[in-house]
């Protein structure tokens, strides 16, 4: 259960972002959105090899 103290006299919308940046770090609805459907372990594996792929040819144009 997420719990978000308010302060006396602060705003609604402020205590709602501070929900929504609660939630967001707790991975629910990331974890919801992977579960709906199965993904074999290979297809995992070669998404993590091509985000790391992609991820060093940025920092390389970025470095160059």
């Amino acid at each position: 259960m997420i719990i978000v103290p308010i302060k006396e006299n602060e705003p609604l919308d402020r205590a709602l972002k501070k929900f929504k940046k609660k939630f967001e770090k707790t991975g629910v609805v990331k974890q919801l959105r992977s579960r709906q459907a199965f993904e074999k372990p290979s297809v995992t594996r070669r998404n993590v090899v091509k985000k790391a792929v992609y991820r060093n040819i940025i920092l390389a144009k970025l470095g160059a």
